[in-house]
């Protein structure tokens, strides 16, 4: 990518992937800015599941009523944990580190999409979190924020449009200002 201006102009969502596997280079890559990510006073309260085994990416999808079905036919998941018993700010810690995965899929020219776990539920109120701990074995302690999936994109979107920026959400000094 030629600039960070560009590169968030072009991050767009992607939840279709084309059938190639990512390399080990690029499953690296993004690993990488995820323990990168800031955090706050440094305690780095995230970890990460990487997942490409095909049938849990198609359990997985399960994991939540709506917007998660498109993580069947993904080449690669990387679940975000944080731990609250090391950082008050888990939440704002993990959120950082899904987008640091988001934006460098994007660098490496890979699509992905955030799926949101924290407060969200299967059909029958099941708390996502709760699938999702329990398909990856993941401890009590650990709560999951989300679910980054990652692949090559079938299509390509078009860049977001600047024309489109909402100006009037911006406040000057003190809220309400013009």
């Amino acid at each position: 990518m030629e600039n960070f201006s560009e590169l968030i102009k072009k991050r767009r969502s992607t939840r279709k992937f084309t059938d190639e596997e990512l390399s080990q280079d690029e499953v690296v890559a993004l690993l990488k800015a995820a323990l990168m990510s800031p955090s706050s006073k440094r305690t780095n309260c995230w970890q990460f599941v990487v997942v490409d085994d095909k049938e849990m990416l198609e359990r997985l999808s399960h994991c939540k009523a709506h917007g998660a079905e498109f993580l069947g036919g993904a080449p690669l998941a990387i679940v975000v944990l944080g731990d609250p018993l090391v950082s008050d700010v888990w939440i704002e810690d993990t959120a950082i580190a899904s987008l640091m995965i988001q934006l460098q899929a994007e660098d490496l020219g890979l699509g992905s999409c955030w799926i949101q776990v924290r407060e969200r539920y299967t059909e029958d109120e099941t708390p996502a979190d709760e699938v999702v701990r329990e398909l990856l074995d993941i401890p009590l302690q650990m709560q999951v924020l989300s679910i980054v999936a990652v692949g090559h994109k079938a299509a390509e979107r078009k860049p977001f449009n600047e024309d489109n920026l909402l100006w009037e959400k911006v406040h000057i000094n003190k809220y309400g200002a013009q």
